[in-house]
């Protein structure tokens, strides 16, 4: 049996090697090894930790391959992720995983790794996919705030869905009528859910009818918390959802509300409305996000934001989210 190591945070663990030796297979291929297994070894079927080891992987001289004595499985320090099956090498993966994390379009991925564009984009939308399913949901107290955002998003890249809706391709950025809209008008609303000095968690949702965003906004924010929104009447039922709401109303032009004399003005979304702005930016390099990644990028953003790093500390999240069980 292999010996075990103590146990690490796994969010928390550093990427071993700088970053100007990602292009080296070997120290790539034992970074991702100490990451996967921080705490020891175990099998990818049965979870049993009585493996051993057996020789190294057909892919790859670096990695190492083990077999588990229990179910007699065998597997190599990739199986399971989604590094897994690719004739694409690691260090080509974990810099793809850094050029996402630094937010570089797809094309600007393919020319540094010297991919087709249509690789390129399969590779990091995997890459967001993973992370999406993987985040942790954050449960949001003290006070909270919700506003939502509309996002010009069609069906780029999928032609299947553009031919359903009766219509030829468009040559041109998608125009989006102005003010509120839904899923099937492509301009999806963003529910933005922010705990002031906290997280954020981000939700697009087809529509935003008070049926849509009860169910979401009672899974992410404790009961008991301070809600505050703007004066949209579909957050007019949180007072009877168990939440102390408070709005502002920016049809008069109030932005900022202090209520009890201090001198403080408490009572605003100016936090989650920043979001806007930043998310707006995140998406710019991408030109345009059909709506079905639409969730993938947002994930990925409110896995960065709430990360709070950036560059190969950004790194050392990223993989270790990727490769953790």
């Amino acid at each position: 049996m292999l010996q075990q190591t103590g146990p690490a945070s796994p969010i928390q663990q550093q990427f071993p090697i700088r970053i100007h030796e990602l292009l080296d297979e070997e120290k790539t291929s034992i970074a991702i090894r100490t990451m996967r297994w921080s705490e020891g070894v175990y099998c990818t079927r049965c979870s049993s930790k009585n493996v051993r080891k057996n020789g190294t992987s057909n892919r790859s001289p670096f990695l190492q391959r083990y077999k588990c004595n229990e179910c007699n499985k065998r597997f190599d320090d990739l199986s399971g992720i989604i590094f897994s099956g690719s004739h694409h090498s690691v260090c080509v993966w974990i810099t793809l995983i850094y050029f996402v994390g630094l937010n570089l379009s797809n094309c600007q991925i393919a020319a540094e790794l010297d991919l087709t564009e249509k690789v390129a984009q399969d590779m990091t939308t995997s890459v967001r996919k993973a992370i999406y399913a993987k985040k942790s949901q954050p449960v949001l107290s003290g006070t909270a705030e919700c506003d939502e955002a509309y996002i010009v998003a069609g069906h780029k890249g999928h032609p299947d869905a553009v031919q359903r809706k009766n219509r030829k391709g468009r040559r041109r950025r998608l125009k989006g009528a102005p003010g509120r809209s839904t899923l099937a008008k492509e301009k999806p609303p963003v529910l933005g859910i922010a705990q002031r000095g906290g997280d954020i968690a981000l939700f697009m949702l087809p529509d935003v009818r008070i049926a849509t965003i009860e169910p979401i906004i009672r899974s992410v924010i404790a009961l008991g918390t301070n809600v505050n929104t703007d004066e949209y009447s579909i957050y007019n039922r949180l007072g009877e959802w168990g939440y102390i709401h408070k709005s502002v109303n920016h049809a008069i032009g109030e932005y900022a509300r202090d209520e009890d004399g201090d001198g403080h003005h408490e009572i605003h979304v100016n936090t989650v409305e920043g979001f806007w702005s930043l998310l707006r930016s995140w998406l710019r390099p991408h030109r345009g996000v059909s709506q079905e990644n639409l969730p993938y990028y947002l994930g990925l953003f409110e896995f960065v934001h709430n990360v709070r790093r950036r560059g190969k500390a950004l790194l050392s999240s990223l993989v270790a989210l990727l490769v953790a069980a």
